[in-house]
């Protein structure tokens, strides 16, 4: 299976290019009415779970995570409705995680919100794994545009073991907490596929972000956060060149995750590419930042 975090692609690179078939009317230049929306999702998804199941039948390597023979399409028309930072209640309690990204010579800010509610075992294993530092100096593995990126992988410390990075920190496992849905910007844990991991255990390291509401991968994967700010950042890097393993041919790394408790609502203060961005909490920032954001 591919690397750790979502959908497959064979060790070799793709193998299958799904297909809508297309009806006789058309090819005998008949345009055929124009389906409604359910009958599209419902083949979108069809075409989806061919790709999984092919993907699935063909893995055989020691990669974690999702495997996919081409660029998933998006299968959800409707997209999950997402509470809005500036609207969390003045007493409501929100943990967060801030990470900062090297990334064409800048560091980056993304920051989510976890989940401890929804994937409380998830969520106490990345938290362990902040506390110890083990994601500081990570790179990010993959990147497919439009889809995911993902990173976690404790081999990427090494520039050296480039072609194994998605392969590692299968020595830790973590019990699947399948609750949450792949909205945009969901963060979710990679695993191996289903024929070496039918019971869905998360890989203790490799997390990915998604870029798109995807169904397909609903039911998959543990997803224990969400992406409140930053997130064209993340499609900024799923931009980047990729070699065959759809991995960044520029080295883009975690320079560290923070873990801050937020309470009440979160402001905008920034405009992002999709005119939704959000300020960091004061006690995210440094104290420079608390005290410029006092003066000014």
């Amino acid at each position: 299976m591919l690397s750790l975090g979502l959908i497959a692609f064979t060790a070799h690179g793709q193998t299958l290019s799904p297909t809508v078939p297309v009806p006789a009317d058309t090819a005998a230049g008949v345009q055929p009415a124009a389906p409604d929306l359910p009958s599209i999702e419902r083949i979108a998804n069809e075409a989806q779970r061919q790709i999984f199941d092919a993907a699935d039948r063909a893995a055989g390597s020691s990669t974690s995570g999702p495997q996919v023979t081409s660029t998933p399409k998006k299968t959800s028309f409707s997209a999950p409705k997402l509470e809005d930072p500036k609207s969390w209640k003045k007493d409501s309690r929100h943990k967060l995680a801030v990470m900062e990204v090297k990334f064409g010579g800048a560091i980056e800010t993304v920051m989510f919100e976890l989940y401890p509610q929804d994937a409380p075992q998830t969520v106490s294993n990345f938290l362990d794994n902040v506390e110890t530092g083990a994601y500081k100096g990570l790179a990010f593995h993959r990147a497919i545009e439009g889809f995911i990126v993902q990173t976690g992988d404790p081999l990427s410390s090494d520039e050296g073991a480039r072609d194994r990075w998605g392969t590692g920190g299968d020595g830790k496992n973590v019990p699947a907490e399948i609750k949450r849905k792949h909205s945009k910007g969901a963060v979710a844990m990679g695993r191996k596929g289903d024929k070496v991991n039918p019971s869905k255990q998360s890989n203790g390291y490799q997390f990915y972000f998604a870029l798109g509401h995807y169904g397909s991968l609903d039911g998959n994967y543990s997803v224990f956060g969400q992406v409140i700010s930053g997130l064209e950042v993340l499609e900024r890097i799923s931009k980047m060149p990729v070699d065959s393993n759809d991995c960044p041919i520029a080295r883009i790394e975690i320079k560290d995750i923070k873990i801050t408790d937020h309470t009440g609502p979160l402001y905008v203060s920034e405009t992002s590419e999709d005119d939704k961005t959000y300020t960091k909490p004061a006690s995210a920032l440094s104290p420079v930042g608390r005290f410029l954001r006092r003066v000014w």
